[in-house]
């Protein structure tokens, strides 16, 4: 299927490796620029170079990063100082600590809520109205499948996230949708990634038992007997960015072998 997105531009948040690697990855595979971004230079760096070798040439396909925390003012004054028009944007930061609320002070709830809330809203903000004038735009945001059964240990993720999601529900609908624009959550649940081997290895020190019995424990829960791969994710983010989706707006879109047990 042709996604009809050959040429747009898309900017794309920690694209380096694991979710948005996955992301920039399918984009680039269809002929989209990227503008890749994330905080680590050297990696970053690494992953444009493999991108530009694998697809660049038979895609002509435009493959630039800016090394800049995404979260801060600075950094998206870099990014956008690099290119300020966007047809695509994949909002995309690590997940706050998991943790027991009780140890949590309001510095660690408003960094949370800076990272996984209020950064994809100023992304969101300075883009979406230049993609309205050009009758096309598409934001992903790259969630969690605790938004839609969130996970006590993750509290900062779930009211972060969840403010997040009660927002774009509301800007989907609003006279954007008329002119080209759409909004969705893509909500990951777990994917072979780094996040889910940190975890597995804090959960190994903490237990006892080895990273491969508590990841097999993982896999037996799911569904789907296995954790999902970055490259089936970019594939799905790239489908809602194409303009076959046009009529997908305001949606929560769960990627999870079916691990979320509810009908809705």
């Amino acid at each position: 299927m042709d996604l009809g997105i050959a040429g747009k531009w898309a900017l794309v948040c920690g694209a380096s490796k694991g979710l948005g690697w996955g992301c920039a990855q399918a984009l680039v595979q269809e002929g989209v620029n990227v503008l890749m971004v994330a905080r680590g230079a050297e990696k970053l760096e690494e992953s444009a170079s493999k991108l530009i070798a694998d697809y660049a040439t038979s895609t002509r396909a435009s493959v630039l990063f800016c090394a800049q925390d995404i979260t801060t003012e600075a950094g998206r004054a870099a990014v956008f100082a690099m290119r300020r028009d966007f047809d695509i944007v994949v909002t995309n930061a690590g997940g706050p600590p998991p943790g027991d609320f009780r140890d949590w002070d309001r510095e660690a709830w408003l960094k949370a809520v800076d990272a996984n809330m209020l950064t994809p809203i100023e992304l969101i903000k300075a883009t979406v109205d230049g993609m309205a004038q050009r009758g096309f735009g598409r934001i992903v945001n790259i969630t969690s499948s605790s938004v839609k059964a969130p996970i006590d240990v993750l509290g900062l993720s779930n009211g972060a996230r969840s403010g997040l999601t009660g927002f774009v529900a509301g800007v989907a609908r609003s006279p954007l949708a008329a002119q080209g624009v759409t909004l969705n959550n893509l909500l990951p649940g777990v994917f072979d990634t780094d996040r889910i081997k940190t975890m597995l290895a804090a959960n190994s020190k903490k237990t006892g038992q080895t990273v491969e019995a508590l990841a097999n424990t993982r896999r037996q829960g799911i569904p789907a007997k296995r954790f999902g791969t970055p490259e089936e994710f970019g594939a799905i983010c790239a489908f809602l960015c194409s303009v076959h989706a046009g009529y997908i707006t305001g949606q929560n879109v769960l990627a999870d072998g079916g691990a979320y047990p509810g009908t809705y």
